[in-house]
């Protein structure tokens, strides 16, 4: 049995090692994070640790040892980002709309240490990322109840930015009062109309009025300033937080599959790797005046293994009665496979633009 003096010593020349790789690996971890903040990217990339966890885990042999490299591994990780979140805290993330609003825990979520700023509607946002205002932005395009939110098609079919990821916030509606209020003092509902009709049994139910206002996070504002025990808002509970109210009912929306889909656009794309897994490919598109163009062009789509998800058509502003199509497909469009399917649409349309690619967590 060796010596614990001799062991010590051993096991200082290993720390000196890790403590050189360390260092290494953090001025890495700088250069991941300056990419993912040119590119709009989260931090977190929760798919991407796991992958490489278990990639790393397999590699060792010693099967008891295993479970503490696993925790080793995650602790790295976990250090990594929380360094990575440091150096990102400046970074400026636009959304629509007022603080509180889903748009803005969207954000929150994707980017918790950036600086947010808010912007009055949704082209205000995307051109504040245009010009160099903002690092990335946060737009919703799909609400599972109330379906495409087609400005924001519109702006990524005109505009230059990328959609470089994309997340799904479950839209929970809660009753906020005042911080002096109970549920029977409430005789009026303030909200967005969109949050007015998904809860509109509920305030059937209890006989109250309705005024609309533009935003629900606004609507919280509006009832925080009046102060009136009789008026509530409908909005999320980050809201209630914000504005100093009080939560009189929670999940008071009709339908408790209600999500948005919320999209951070950039000015730089990011390229998955051909090899990376679970990559949904936004392809957007005019068809050639020519009869079956439509059907052949999809046609080419599913012949080079792309899985279409979703098809839709937008009015195009400048020409009347004329259509563009957006599409989301499982696939990577910077694959090999993904070029040869862009230069066989070239065939049937006019006009073809890749929006971006995005890991579907």
């Amino acid at each position: 049995m060796r010596d614990l003096k001799d062991i010590r010593v051993d096991i200082n020349r290993v720390d000196d090692e890790m403590r050189r790789l360390f260092v290494e690996r953090m001025r890495l971890a700088e250069e991941v994070a300056a990419y993912k903040s040119s590119h709009g990217l989260p931090i977190l990339d929760a798919v991407r640790e796991a992958q490489v966890i278990e990639s790393n885990a397999t590699k060792l042999d010693d099967e008891k040892l295993r479970p503490y490299y696993v925790n080793f591994l995650q602790g790295n990780m976990e250090v990594s980002r929380n360094y990575q979140d440091m150096l990102t805290s400046g970074m400026k993330v636009g959304y629509s709309g007022v603080a509180g609003a889903f748009a803005y825990i969207a954000s929150c979520k994707l980017f918790p240490n950036s600086r947010k700023i808010a912007y009055a509607n949704f082209e205000a946002a995307y051109k504040a990322c245009v010009d160099g205002e903002c690092d990335a932005v946060v737009l919703p395009i799909e609400n599972s109840y109330n379906g495409e939110v087609g400005a924001v098609t519109d702006l990524m079919f005109s505009g230059p930015l990328i959609v470089n990821g994309i997340i799904d916030i479950d839209i929970t509606h809660c009753l906020l009062g005042t911080p002096e209020a109970t549920l029977s003092d409430v005789k009026c509902v303030v909200s967005h109309p969109q949050a007015l009709a998904q809860c509109k049994c509920y305030i059937r139910d209890h006989g109250f009025s309705e005024e609309e206002f533009e935003n629900t996070a606004l609507a919280a504002e509006e009832v925080a300033k009046r102060n009136d025990k009789s008026v509530a808002a409908i909005a999320s509970e980050t809201a209630a937080s914000l504005f100093g109210l009080k939560v009189l009912e929670k999940n008071i929306n009709a339908s408790r599959s209600n999500t948005t889909r919320f999209a951070v656009f950039s000015r730089s794309e990011h390229k998955h790797a051909p090899s990376e897994s679970g990559i949904h490919s936004i392809i957007l598109f005019t068809v050639k005046n020519e009869a079956g163009a439509l059907a052949k062009a999809l046609d080419i789509i599913g012949k080079h293994g792309f899985n279409m998800r979703t098809l839709r058509s937008r009015p195009m502003k400048e020409l009347m009665w004329q259509y563009y199509f957006y599409i989301e497909a499982e696939g990577n469009a910077n694959s090999k496979e993904g070029r040869r399917m862009l230069e066989d649409l070239e065939e049937f349309c006019d006009r073809l633009k890749i929006v971006g690619s995005y890991a579907r967590n």
